[in-house]
């Protein structure tokens, strides 16, 4: 099986950018924008009350508590007069009543600021979670869209699981962090600033020296937050691994079985699982550094003010010409604590978003993924057909430097059955994928009734082609909806009247809800023979005029068989078929057969030409379709 984690691991290596990835999920919420600007007022006036209800509590010391505790003249006292703004009046000549009313007022005014940003902040909360929802529900159904949109060759070089995982695993770290963490980061850089600004607007020398530690607080959040976001990127990616892992092992669980391969399977999940643990240890580790470092050098920061502050007050000195008052430096005490607060909040919940990052990242390059086949600028809507299908000198491979297909030319007139044989990787199969355009040949032209292939509209291409496949995907539904599948519009009757005609008709009205029964995961509970029919008669519902059909290698009984093979002959009823074929009666009743081996056509003609020339297709007859001759009747 082809091991796609190499490709998973360039990811992880490739450069980053929060401001891109950013800037970009930032362009989801544009068409928000007066909620947006909602958001960003109810964030100011959180940050605002952090900085005014610092300063008003400094105010309650230099207005009412000094006055009651100084002595009347003294330098504290003119000083903590000079530095309160919060009353018109001088307090100094106040009595104690008066000082404990202007004190009560004040700190009313501080509870009701205090109550008044609480409201904000759940208001913002709630606004950019709503807004975070619509989006992220924008975001998986684009990314839906773009996996519908991609081509084939996408999904053989991509795990399923790790495709799974970006719909879900990193879409929900994405919607947990728009929810909650984006307020909360984004109100505290908002903070951070204010107060900075604040501290050095009321005094610049004593606010420079409050901040001495910023700098180094700074290079920490910055080096161990990047060493956070790349492991993480490395969680995100393990996660991955760990669906793919997971999607395959339960999708093989009869293999798995069948083999006795459980204990080598577990073995190789506990790796990927180990991996994924070392890989978040690593980024936890990172991140619980973090807030401890800032908390550390926070309390450094307030040692700092405290004993600088208390130093110049004591000596009764000043600083730059300016008074420092006990009210100032319980101030800048409190707003360093309100700095410090944001500042570890930055430290906890920008690593979380340093996850969601490396989710978008992900998500982001799915979305980026261009489909390999797309339609022409003037691409134009094919019209209806009768099925000429013509390959001139058509070329294919899959890997550069690997040529599947040399120079097949063909042409199949309407209503003629092809029957395309030849050694296992001959390139059948692709024969088959080129014509409803899955993939485009390197070279060489494929046309359908004179059409190009290539300039005309996929959907209308495709919807004039029937396919019937090896392996029969059935949808965990009613068995009614698995075969209107290719024509949603066809009523009850029409679907019944196409099972009849696939001879699916009887063992469907046997089951217990008949047409309502509800199917397994890829119609499990039925036999392979069973699903075969289901699928024809899904194909015949959407009356095409070109059939597809890669016929099962599956053994199956015989009154089954013989079911199978009359309702291929009423499929391919006046319609241009080209079968992969394995039973003796579609290489009997082809019009053409095509001898391919390693790419190239190198024998064709009818059944019983062919075997009169006695060359690579009569040695093909002798080893596989003879002996199906005395096991099934023609």
């Amino acid at each position: 099986m082809f091991d796609s984690r190499y490709i998973l691991n360039r990811e992880t290596t490739k450069a980053r950018s929060v401001r891109q990835t950013m800037g970009r999920l930032g362009s989801y919420f544009v068409s928000y924008w007066p909620f947006l600007i909602l958001v960003m007022l109810l964030v100011f006036v959180v940050a605002g009350s952090q900085v005014y209800t610092a300063t008003l509590i400094g105010q309650a010391v230099d207005c009412y508590i000094t006055p009651a505790l100084a002595t009347r003249g003294s330098e504290v006292q003119m000083a903590s007069e000079a530095n309160c703004w919060f009353e018109a009046a001088d307090t100094a000549d106040w009595s104690r009543p008066q000082l404990l009313r202007g004190l009560g007022i004040l700190m009313l005014i501080t509870a009701l600021v205090f109550i008044a940003s609480s409201g904000a902040r759940s208001l913002a909360f709630y606004t950019l979670a709503a807004l975070g929802n619509r989006v992220i529900r924008l975001l998986r159904v684009s990314l839906f869209a773009r996996i519908h949109s991609l081509s084939l060759g996408y999904f053989t070089t991509h795990e399923a699981g790790d495709i799974m995982s970006r719909l879900t695993n990193d879409l929900d770290t994405m919607q947990q962090n728009l929810n909650f963490m984006l307020v909360s980061v984004l109100l505290a850089f908002i903070t951070v600033f204010w107060i900075i600004v604040e501290m050095l607007r009321i005094n610049l020398l004593f606010g420079l020296i409050s901040l001495a530690i910023m700098p180094l607080s700074y290079v920490m959040t910055v080096w161990l937050s990047t060493q956070a976001r790349r492991e993480f990127r490395k969680v995100r990616k393990e996660v991955g691994n760990i669906n793919a892992d997971l999607q395959e092992n339960i999708t093989g669980v009869r293999e798995m079985q069948a083999f006795v391969r459980e204990g080598a399977s577990s073995e190789a999940f506990r790796a990927v699982n180990a991996a994924n643990r070392d890989a978040n240890i690593t980024a936890v580790g990172y991140t619980a550094a973090l807030n401890p470092t800032l908390e550390a050098l926070g309390y450094l920061g307030l040692a700092i003010v405290t004993v600088f502050g208390g130093y110049i007050i004591l000596n009764e000195a000043n600083l730059g010409g300016s008074v420092i008052t006990l009210g100032l430096v319980v101030t800048y005490i409190n707003l360093l604590q309100r700095l410090n607060q944001p500042l570890a909040q930055i430290a906890v919940m920008w690593t979380n978003v340093q996850s969601a990052i490396a989710g978008a990242e992900r998500v982001f390059d799915l979305l980026d993924e261009e489909p390999e086949i797309v339609e022409a600028p003037d691409a134009y809507e094919l019209p209806a057909i009768k099925g000429k299908v013509e390959l001139e000198a058509v070329c294919h491979s899959y890997m550069e430097g690997e040529p599947v297909l040399h120079e097949v030319t063909l042409t199949a007139a309407p209503g003629e059955t092809v029957a395309i044989v030849g050694p296992t990787g001959a390139g059948k199969t692709t024969i088959l994928n080129l014509i409803p355009r899955f993939y485009d040949p390197d070279d060489g032209t494929i046309r359908i009734d004179g059409h190009d292939v290539r300039k005309v509209t996929k959907a209308s291409l495709r919807h004039q082609i029937g396919i019937v496949l090896q392996d029969t995907f059935l949808f965990n539904d009613t068995i009614m909806n698995n075969i209107r599948f290719s024509r949603d519009e066809a009523t009850d009757e029409e679907v019944i009247a196409v099972a009849q005609l696939a001879r699916a008709h009887d063992f469907i009205v046997s089951q217990a809800d008949q047409y309502d029964t509800i199917l397994g995961e890829r119609g499990s509970g039925l036999s392979q023979g069973q699903r075969q029919l289901l699928s024809i008669a899904r194909a015949v519902l959407a009356n095409p005029r070109i059939l597809i059909l890669d016929e099962a290698t599956s053994s199956v009984d015989t009154r089954t068989e013989r079911q199978i093979q009359a309702a291929l002959e009423e499929l391919m009823r006046d319609r241009t078929s080209f079968v992969v074929a394995h039973r003796l009666s579609t290489v009997r009743n082809a019009d053409q057969v095509l001898m391919l081996e390693a790419g190239r056509i190198i024998e064709r003609g009818t059944h019983e030409a062919l075997l009169a020339r006695k060359g690579a297709y009569y040695s093909l007859y002798m080893s596989q379709f003879q002996p199906l001759e005395a096991a099934v009747p023609a």
